[in-house]
């Protein structure tokens, strides 16, 4: 059965176009996905996020459990601070990527992708240790995504305390339109912004609150446009279980000096060896839309796979991300995408495609 969020009659409201998504019914549009785009690169934007799935992870040994599960430091944590980090099985393939926060001394609340929600779940009971106790937030709970130049300023407008000075990768407990939320200076848009974690009944006062503030309603299109310009990862696209932290770029991400974590050791032996294939960033030469799974080729032959590809506002290009072989991974190197049975030209660029500008701070 599909499901919807709380917040179905908001988006039907704004005048939302709906697509199905990981089994849920979401809005994938309202003006217009290039209308979107620009009001996050230029203004804000408010995403609805509740399809995604919240964790808490409780425990006095709930950090040590969650520095074995995840591979990157978590429990170096401080009260208040977040981390990305990705999933991985024991042979180093990626379950799913995913953001932690530390909410308490012994608590933390994990957001994982709304395809993984029932899957990471069953993974993390499975691995579960005595005394770590872990509670979904399935039901009851909205999500926000509130991006762009002006978004935290906005936000502060709304809530009981100066959000201004909530740093990158932080998170607290504040008031929004006078309802209780945790907003997190988190976001998937390569944007500033923040990501406001409430109860469903908190979220229909302050989803209205936002728009009569000027916040933008938007949607997946807008979204992925988003992110792909920032280069982010969308699990299912440039990840999956066939997919290592060090061939997507993600090696930062991942801790090997710390101690024990699961597929620590596989990750020795692929860093050993080397890796054989890396995602790249592409953009197209001749006009034509590059897709996901469309083939790459060099010199006529196949030796990839587009991941994500689109044309994109701010860049104002048709540009994508790949796995080639590491020999034509290169800045510079010369691909053709199959687009359509046509082979078009193309050429891998550095990665992040945009890139904001940084206020001093």
């Amino acid at each position: 059965m599909t499901r919807r969020t709380a917040l179905f009659a908001h988006h039907q409201a704004a005048g939302a176009r709906f697509i199905e998504f990981n089994g849920w019914e979401m809005p994938v549009q309202y003006e217009g996905i290039l209308a979107e785009h620009q009001a996050v690169r230029r203004g804000t934007g408010v995403f609805d996020t509740s399809h995604m799935g919240q964790v808490l992870v409780r425990g006095a040994r709930a950090g040590a459990w969650l520095d074995w599960v995840l591979p990157n430091d978590i429990a170096a944590l401080a009260v208040g601070q977040a981390r990305y980090t990705p999933l991985l099985a024991p042979d180093g393939g990626i379950i799913d990527d995913l953001m932690v926060y530390r909410t308490d001394e012994e608590e933390y609340l994990l957001v994982v992708n709304a395809g993984g929600r029932e899957g990471d779940l069953a993974w993390f009971e499975a691995q579960c240790w005595p005394g770590v106790h872990l509670e979904p937030r399935y039901e009851g709970w909205t999500m926000l995504a509130v991006q762009g130049p002006t978004a935290v300023a906005m936000v502060t407008g709304l809530a009981g305390d100066d959000l201004t000075r909530l740093p990158r990768f932080a998170i607290r407990p504040s008031t929004l339109a006078g309802r209780p939320a945790w907003v997190a200076r988190t976001g998937y848009t390569g944007e500033d912004g923040v990501e406001l974690f409430v109860r469903d009944e908190d979220g229909a006062v302050i989803w209205p609150a936002l728009l009569a503030a000027g916040a933008v309603p938007c949607g997946l299109g807008a979204r992925d446009t988003l992110r792909l310009e920032a280069a982010l990862p969308l699990y299912g696209h440039e990840l999956d279980r066939t997919t290592n932290p060090f061939e997507a770029g993600l090696g930062w991400t991942v801790k090997l000096q710390k101690r024990e974590f699961i597929g620590r050791a596989a990750l020795l032996a692929i860093r050993e060896r080397g890796i054989q294939r890396r995602l790249v960033g592409f953009r197209m030469e001749e006009r034509g839309i590059a897709r996901h799974g469309y083939p790459v080729l060099v010199d006529g032959q196949e030796v990839g796979t587009v991941t994500s590809g689109s044309y994109t506002p701010t860049v104002a290009a048709a540009i994508g991300m790949a796995y080639v072989p590491v020999r034509f991974a290169e800045v510079g190197q010369a691909l053709a995408i199959l687009v359509r049975g046509r082979p078009l030209a193309a050429r891998v660029v550095p990665r992040p495609f945009y890139r904001r500008e940084r206020a001093v701070e």
